[in-house]
């Protein structure tokens, strides 16, 4: 056994003889005007990744001297640290500023997935030329806050064998953090340290601007740099200001400068089926589980960018730069707009707010998509057919893109109350920068309290966690008491839209749904049956409507007929001794 043990890495890699990615679709030969941004062999300034070529990224240690050593030798640049990974690395910011404060800021981040880190090293360079290649001039009008890597645990779980989709560095490093968190699923949550020093840095510094850098895999296609945001192509956002701003001014700047410089920028690319094109491509409204729904909900213009896995190292790392560029000109050039932008919608108190998306049943238009050619095959791996990219650029004339709807519209309400007994839960709301008002004193309030009627945790956990669903809420107008130390969340603040994102229990992205209540889940009184059985007789003989009830169930439902227990739990549940609290979100909402 110990010698097939030992064999077995032989013949695995002996399948990648040629290379660890050889089996990737033929790339497209490139060569883009944005080459000349590379700094020749020699230069006193070359980036560790240059040396490369732009094969390689430097590992975390690198990265941070390469940055502490430009930082010494200008006063253009500096960095602090804003935080530590579950593992004890600090995170590193840095700030590229010339002159006082009051310009608008443009906060990116590279690494939140950390094998996608094409961010990280168009970022040096592009601090690099701010110093010293003349560009300090994009300073004039704006502030870059750059983090290099969000992901750093995950930075350094390297390695040649990380990422089969995606075409290079050499060494990539892993999707999650040290705590197996997705950190671009925890924007709402913040479970990990990494996501609270993230957030504690954006109530800091107040961003116009977010660009979040990441890597996509799926499909082939001709776009080397894709990005996209809520209220892209005149779909939904929360702040819809911000997102006509995005529109209007963000993306145009950015795909042109993109176009001259080589590159082909695109919108957001995410295949109805991977194994056929033809179907198109869906394109949706983020959560605030990511950063793009995120930044909406916080009056952000924040922006998903999605390189192509399937192109060149050098290539994605080029764009990336141009685009970072770009993104400097157009707070240059419309920052006033945009901060105008944001006071209107940060002032902006919308009587509904749309929740719960879903492209069943939405509207659908139609792109000219910039797509490769593929074929069918059988494979004999799959035992069904798989396409085989060639290649070859084609254009897919009026391809379908599947909008999304919102399914659920809630009203406004004017408060939610928090009790004391969840100080985690009042914590994480102060975390978000949400103003809360602390009772003093105890205080009986008029809430609207919910009762979760059919739940289901589910078996297997989901970012850390077991999200919770049910078939419908029961609404209990109440006065329920708050002692001191709870919080009053009033939705009459910039991020009150926020507050009902994390608080109504019937949004599909809020805390309760993503499993943050496991204890009004379980019950922890009962009652024997010799006791319930002459309570029920007794219920039933005083009370006709609910003798009819009862034996309306029993003919409607022969499963729970025939189930003693089920039975008396039935009346168990209709009797005083029940308990009132099961099931009851313990979060009271103010109408």
């Amino acid at each position: 056994m110990r010698r097939c043990l030992c064999l077995l890495p032989l013949l695995f890699f002996s399948a990648f003889a040629a290379g660890p990615q050889d089996f990737l679709p033929p790339a497209p030969p490139w060569h883009g005007a944005s080459e000349v941004l590379l700094a020749p062999a020699g230069h006193p300034w070359i980036t560790p990744a240059e040396k490369t070529g732009l094969t390689d990224s430097p590992g975390y240690d690198e990265t941070v001297a390469w940055l502490k050593k430009l930082c010494a030798a200008t006063p253009l640049v500096t960095m602090e640290e804003f935080g530590r990974t579950a593992q004890g690395r600090p995170l590193y910011a840095v700030l590229a500023r010339r002159g006082g404060a009051g310009k608008p800021v443009l906060l990116a981040q590279a690494g939140i997935h950390s094998g996608e880190i094409d961010g990280k090293d168009a970022g040096l360079m592009l601090l690099r030329d701010i110093a010293f290649g003349g560009k300090a001039a994009l300073l004039d009008h704006a502030d870059f806050l750059f983090v290099p890597v969000f992901n750093a645990d995950g930075h350094e779980r390297a390695s040649a064998w990380n990422r089969p989709n995606q075409r290079g560095p050499v060494h990539q490093g892993w999707r999650t953090t040290a705590q197996n968190l997705n950190l671009n699923r925890d924007y709402l949550k913040a479970d990990s340290p990494e996501m609270q020093a993230m957030l504690a840095l954006i109530n800091r510094w107040q961003p116009a601007l977010y660009l979040d850098l990441h890597v996509t895999d799926g499909v082939d296609y001709q776009y080397d740099i894709t990005f996209g945001y809520n209220g892209s192509a005149g779909q939904f956002a929360w702040s819809p200001r911000v997102g006509a701003w995005l529109e209007a001014s963000f993306e145009p700047m950015v795909s042109a400068a993109l176009t001259q410089q080589g590159h082909i920028p695109g919108p957001l690319v995410f295949a109805t089926n991977n194994r056929d094109l033809n179907a198109g491509i869906g394109a949706g409204v983020a959560g605030p589980r990511f950063s793009q729904g995120y930044g909406d909900l916080r009056h952000i213009a924040a922006v998903l960018v999605e390189n192509h896995s399937l192109k060149s190292y050098k290539q994605r790392v080029l764009g990336t730069y141009v685009l970072l560029e770009a993104a400097l000109q157009s707070l240059a050039a419309h920052g006033a707009e945009l901060r105008a932008a944001i006071a209107a919608d940060s002032a902006a108190r919308p009587a509904q707010l749309p929740v719960n998306w879903s492209q069943a049943g939405a509207p659908t238009t139609t792109i000219d998509f910039k797509g490769i050619a593929y074929e069918e095959y059988l494979s004999p791996a799959s035992g069904t057919k798989e396409v085989r990219w060639l290649g070859t650029p084609m254009l897919y004339p009026k391809l379908k893109v599947q909008l999304a709807r919102s399914t659920l519209s809630l009203a406004r309400p004017r408060a939610y109350y928090v009790p004391v007994t969840r100080p985690d839960l009042i914590a994480r709301l102060r975390l978000h920068g949400l103003a809360v008002e602390a009772l003093t004193e105890g205080k009986t309030a008029r809430v609207d309290l919910a009762r979760l009627v059919g739940p289901k945790s589910a078996s297997a956990p989901y970012e850390g966690r077991h999200p919770v669903s049910f078939e419908r809420l029961e609404w209990i107008p109440a006065d329920e008491y708050y002692p001191a130390g709870s919080v009053r969340v009033p939705t009459d603040q910039p991020l009150g839209d926020l507050a009902m994102m994390m608080l109504e229990p019937a949004c599909s992205d809020s805390l309760l749904a993503q499993g943050f209540f496991p204890e009004i889940l379980q019950r922890t009184e009962y009652i024997e049956g010799y006791v319930v059985a002459p309570l029920a007789e007794k219920m039933l003989a005083a009370d006709p409507a609910l003798k009819a009830e009862f034996e309306a169930k029993l003919a409607a439902d022969p499963k729970f007929a025939a189930d003693p227990t089920a039975r008396l739990q039935w009346f168990y549940a209709r009797s005083p001794f029940y308990d009132s609290r099961y099931l009851l979100y313990p979060v009271g909402i103010e109408r």
